[in-house]
This record gives structure tokens, sequence and C-alpha cells, in this order.
């Protein structure tokens, strides 16, 4: 595997990105990984180096690089009062058309990439960044073939870009992973959520993970739960198997 973490210019500065992919066999479907609130941390390079050794070019963008902030939790994942009231400072001043403007970043920069294919794009994004998973789809919806929103939060609001709005734009396949115990995602959002995609006829499943809370995909996390964990990295890698190649 080769990895990298390199400047990407963006509008409003420049993202620092952690780039992961095989050494061999390119070029190869790039999977933009978008993170979660607590920002960039070891955790997350290692999920990035999991999708990678699938055969994709993996590309996790630090979302808080207009606020200066790179890592923001300790190891071990521990937060104080402070620290969480951080977090949710730092989520807050985000917007998706901030991310958006990311994301075109991101895919004009693999498209000048030996090792990545850019024509073939696929996105997965956790709590807050699920919505701009699903956005990113539909921003780029020629080139990205499939989005995944695992426990994302923000699914069914009355703004234009909601994910639910969103999804009528997106051509990929869409996968919805959702924690039964969330209240970012509670269940009568999650069924909104389902019966609109539904009514407009759009390729993509909202599976409900049950017993679960949010965040069980992370294992630093008290909430950690394997056996769900492990069925969401299968739903992936089936999902950009089917799309990606």
């Amino acid at each position: 595997m080769i990895e990298q973490t390199i400047e990407i210019p963006t509008r409003d500065g420049a993202t620092t990105t952690f780039i992961v992919h095989p050494d061999r066999d390119g070029p190869h479907p790039v999977i933009l990984f978008f993170m979660d609130a607590p920002a960039i941390r070891e955790e997350l390079r290692d999920m990035a180096r999991r999708l990678a050794t699938a055969g994709y070019y993996v590309m996790l963008p630090n979302l808080y690089y207009r606020a200066g902030v790179l890592e923001l939790v300790p190891p071990g994942g521990a937060m104080d009062d402070a620290l969480r009231a951080r977090m949710m400072e730092l989520m807050d001043g985000l917007s998706i058309a901030m991310v958006m403007e990311d994301s075109d970043a991101l895919l004009a920069f693999a498209e000048g990439q030996a090792a990545a294919d850019a024509a073939r794009v696929g996105c997965v994004g956790y709590c807050m960044s699920g919505q701009f998973s699903i956005n990113a789809a539909a921003r780029h919806a020629g080139r990205v073939k499939a989005a995944a929103s695992i426990h994302g939060t923000f699914l069914v609001t009355d703004k234009d870009d909601s994910p639910h709005l969103a999804a009528r734009k997106a051509s990929g396949e869409l996968y919805f992973g959702c924690a039964e115990i969330d209240r970012w995602a509670p269940a009568e959002t999650v069924e909104a959520l389902a019966a609109s995609l539904k009514a407009d006829g759009i390729k993509a499943e909202v599976e409900v993970y049950p017993g679960v809370q949010h965040g069980f995909v992370f294992p630093q996390r008290a909430l950690y739960d394997k056996a769900a964990a492990e069925q969401h990295w299968a739903r992936l890698n089936a999902l950009f198997r089917r799309n990606l190649g």
C-alpha cells in the first residue's frame, strides 16, 4: 500500500488529505471518505486503509481546515465538556456548500494522479458527513457510482440540499446505514427518509442496524458494536464492488 498526506488546494485554502491506495494494478476507483465530527485521527486513517485494500484510491480530507484544526480528539477518543463544545462549534461551522467545493478540489486533484481513476467514484460519510456523501453523489452524478451515509445526521430537513432531496439528483446507488438508537436520526426521520426515497423511485437502501447506537462502527468508541460494524463493512464493500468494480 502507498500512503501520503498532501495539502490539496481549495477555494478557501488547502485541506490536509490522507491518501492511501494499492501499489499496483491501478488506476483505482476513487473513494471520498468524509470524516465524522471528532475530526481526523488514526482511527479514521485505519478505516481508509481498510477500504483501500479492496482496490481503491481513498481520500480522507480534513474538513476543519478553514478553522485551522486537524486533529481534535486525543488517542482513545475521550472528550470533556470543553472539547465536546469545540467539536460542536467546528461542526456547526461547516455547510454542505463548503464541502461540495472541497469535493470539487479533491476530484480535480485525483484527475491528475496516475493511480486514480476519477471517472469511477464512490463516497462514504459518517455522522455529520452522511449528508456530504449524498450531496457529493448529486453534485458529481456523472462520476459518483455509489454513495453511503453511515449513521448520518440531518437526513431529512426543509433545506434544498437535504439528503432526501439531493438523492433525486444522484445517478449512483445509495446506501443509508442507520443505528436503531440515534437521537441525531430518530426512527421517524429514518422512516420519512425511506418513504421519500421509495416514492421518488431512487435506487437506494435504508437499513436499520438493530440494538446499536450512533457511532457503533468506531472501534475506539464506548458504543462500538463489532458485529454491526463488520456488517457495515460488508455492505460498503458490496456496494462499491457492484458499482465501481
